[in-house]
């Protein structure tokens, strides 16, 4: 399976259709609502998703979908995009541009394509699976460091862990550089461009992942669940993504007994 570049140009089209709409919403006061899990939610959010779906159905009509905010249509297609149009609301509506737009594309079930984009910042990582990875057109790599004692570490919060998952990681993170707090699906870009050598997170759904993993095994990291299984679109949200195999072992042995 090779993805096309009329497939890769899509997934831009999507990221600047997206872009359009978040834009001129930032920083604007807009009102913000709770959905069911308590989670906030804004018009950005609907309307950026609404703009993606829009453009798959007219143009990529053979195609399915799965967004965070209207659900699936055709998710039993060979391609399913998945959308998560503003991941990192928190930071959207505090006015941090630690948000992105996360577009993900499967193949049969398989994350093969993956869009990071900041659009404040204008950046965008474009990971595909076994064709590289790029931030704003130019190739990108993960970090070298292969001591853990070096290894900056990521998460979004220790809140979002599990009792069991929270005391691995602590105990785990100890024996990093550093450790950083936030950042969502920014994270991951991180880890591609060499920011990050680990992020580690649980509770994550397939439109928090499907994009992010193909940005960072694209750029030459690891990405799976914490029992060393490659991420598909039933993978159940725990993630361990590392720069180095020396840093993704460390996690894995840590994380795997949670």
């Amino acid at each position: 399976m090779i993805v096309s570049a009329e497939q890769i140009a899509f997934a831009h089209q999507l990221a600047e259709a997206s872009a359009a709409v978040i834009r001129p919403y930032y920083r604007s006061g807009l009102a913000i609502d709770d959905k069911s899990d308590s989670s906030p939610v804004t018009q950005a959010d609907r309307e950026a998703e609404l703009a993606m779906r829009a453009l798959i159905n007219q143009l990529r009509p053979q195609d399915g979908i799965i967004g965070e905010e209207f659900g699936a249509e055709r998710d039993d297609a060979d391609w399913v995009w998945v959308l998560d149009p503003v991941d990192g609301t928190k930071a959207f509506i505090t006015g941090r541009p630690m948000f992105v737009t996360l577009i993900g594309l499967l193949y049969r079930g398989q994350p093969v394509l993956g869009v990071i984009n900041q659009p404040i910042a204008n950046e965008r990582w474009v990971g595909v699976v076994g064709q590289g990875c790029t931030l704003n057109d130019q190739p990108i790599s993960v970090s070298d460091i292969r001591d853990f004692s070096r290894a900056r570490v990521g998460t979004t919060g220790p809140q979002y862990f599990s009792d069991s998952g929270c005391a691995a990681f602590m105990q785990l993170q100890q024996g990093g550089r550093f450790t950083v707090y936030g950042g969502d699906g920014y994270q991951y870009a991180l880890v591609a461009t060499g920011g990050l050598e680990l992020v580690v997170e649980e509770g994550l759904k397939l439109h928090d992942f499907a994009a992010v993993a193909p940005v960072v095994i694209a750029a030459g990291g690891l990405m799976t669940d914490w029992q060393g299984q490659p991420l598909t679109r039933s993978s159940s949200g725990r993630v361990i993504a590392a720069a180095t195999p020396e840093v993704y072992q460390a996690a894995l042995q840590a994380m795997q007994a949670a």
